[in-house]
């Protein structure tokens, strides 16, 4: 589960779905910041100091792109969220330009959701983080160009060998779910694809196998949990 430190910077003006979603993230033991009016959330954003930001693009009076641009001017490494409507490809490049981690169209999975989030902003058990670079025991991973090193020798993943290691290390010594894996990486949980998982599950666990105290466990029927002893 997540801490209670970890806090949320909600911007969403439908009530029923802003209050419905920050219920679902306080339930998974985040802080919630919920501002409903786009004018309003610059100067709520500056009252506090927040770990990552979930903004709605089309808001009154001001827009969710122009938020996430004033927002960017005065914290260049909080991550952001895009969480709308809007699916148009100039609106995602958009979005990517202004310096967003994700964009995520409606509707969606919350559990996809709250996996990107875990990602983003959470590493738990013995899973470091700088900004680029995760520990993972005697492990060093290089997210932005997917190497993997064990300080004598390094190996370049593939990119879904990438995403896999990152969510399993993100979720370490808690369940990664196989479903939600599987929609977040390969787009669809059919049998198919969660063969493909499980060939590189397999890989992974030989990559990290120089390391003892790594495991990663098959959890039966609900998913993988990478263990890391300290």
């Amino acid at each position: 589960m997540m801490s209670t430190s970890l806090k949320i910077f909600l911007v969403e003006d439908d009530l029923s779905f802003g209050s419905v979603l920050k219920s679902y993230l306080e339930i998974n033991e985040f802080e919630v910041t919920w501002i409903n009016d786009g004018k309003y959330a610059v100067e709520a954003f500056k009252k506090n100091s927040f770990n990552l930001c979930i903004l709605d693009v089309m808001l009154p009076n001001v827009d969710g792109f122009t938020i996430a641009h004033d927002i960017r001017e005065l914290n260049k490494r909080v991550p952001i969220i895009f969480l709308t409507a809007k699916k148009l490809k100039e609106d995602v490049l958009k979005g990517y330009g202004i310096g967003a981690d994700e964009y995520i169209t409606k509707p969606f999975d919350t559990d996809i959701l709250l996996a990107k989030i875990k990602v983003i902003v959470s590493r738990t058990g013995a899973v470091k983080q700088t900004k680029d670079v995760m520990e993972i025991g005697i492990f060093k991973f290089n997210r932005k160009i997917r190497i993997l090193s064990d300080g004598v020798e390094e190996r370049k993943l593939s990119p879904k060998e990438a995403q896999l290691l990152e969510m399993l290390a993100a979720s370490s010594n808690t369940l990664l779910s196989r479903e939600v894996a599987l929609k977040a990486i390969w787009g669809s949980d059919d049998y198919f694809t969660a063969r493909s998982m499980d060939v590189y599950i397999t890989k992974l666990r030989k990559y990290l196998s120089d390391d003892p105290g790594i495991q990663i466990r098959n959890i039966h029927g609900a998913g993988f949990q990478m263990i890391i002893e300290n």
